[in-house]
């Protein structure tokens, strides 16, 4: 299995200490944090596309998955009025134009916060409506998208295997995919391999940290209660091919 580092943790380093530490490390791959002053997707269109590429050359560390900011200020498309979705869905295409010319394989999103007093009907419609206009996008690119369940204490939507499940099958592209990372199902009391029973190929990639078992932290591996070489042991012996990047 290949691991890649998230650039996330580096964003008060310049971007070339994550690119050259990765290389240190040993990691295969960077996982680019689309934020800034790193890799946010209108700076990257701008010029700052050249830069991370150049520096993906130097360092002998491709980009494999393409991670925006959002479900925070300013973009949610889960939440605000039909004017605030549009720009959060133009925002969101471009991150799909950026992740394709950095030469992802994917583009990650998540499910952000619908809000509180609207039903969750409505709450639905406004995900797979989301979900099926950047699929379309991701089909007329040639990219792909993997869609993160989040915990509880993030978000009220798709904060489970089987409503991760239920997304990818209701929108039905193929270049909608899914992926785990692995403190959402320990905060939801739920077992990571609910995600291999129910998305199966559809799996497409993890994220990998440590957490308390109970809430949304993030710990470093071997600081919290998880199980993760028990993990990795059932994800090989399940016959997981896809990538996991240290969160």
């Amino acid at each position: 299995m290949e691991l890649g580092m998230f650039t996330c943790g580096w964003q008060r380093w310049p971007l070339e200490r994550a690119f050259a530490e990765a290389r240190e490390i040993g990691y295969d791959y960077i996982e680019l944090w689309g934020g800034r002053p790193h890799a946010f997707a209108p700076d990257l269109k701008r010029g700052g596309l050249r830069q991370v590429l150049a520096l993906a050359e130097r360092y002998g560390m491709p980009v494999r998955v393409y991670t925006p900011e959002h479900n925070a200020y300013p973009y949610n498309y889960m939440l605000g009025d039909r004017a605030q979705w549009e720009e959060a869905m133009a925002y969101l295409e471009l991150c799909l134009e950026m992740g394709k010319a950095l030469g992802a394989e994917y583009t990650l999103i998540s499910v952000g916060h619908g809000g509180y007093g609207v039903p969750r009907q409505a709450l639905w419609r406004r995900l797979l409506e989301s979900l099926r206009r950047l699929a379309d996008k991701a089909e007329a690119l040639g990219h792909a998208i993997v869609l993160e369940s989040l915990t509880p204490y993030e978000s009220n939507l798709c904060t489970t295997a089987g409503e991760l499940a239920q997304a990818l099958e209701e929108v039905g592209s193929p270049r909608l995919l899914g992926m785990c990372d692995v403190v959402p199902p320990a905060a939801a009391g739920e077992p990571v391999e609910n995600y291999l029973d129910l998305l199966g190929e559809r799996l497409a990639h993890l994220h990998l940290v440590d957490s308390d078992g109970r809430s949304d932290a993030h710990l470093i591996p071997g600081d919290g209660a998880l199980p993760l070489p028990e993990l990795l042991r059932q994800l090989e012996a399940r016959g997981y091919r896809g990538r996991a990047t240290i969160e």
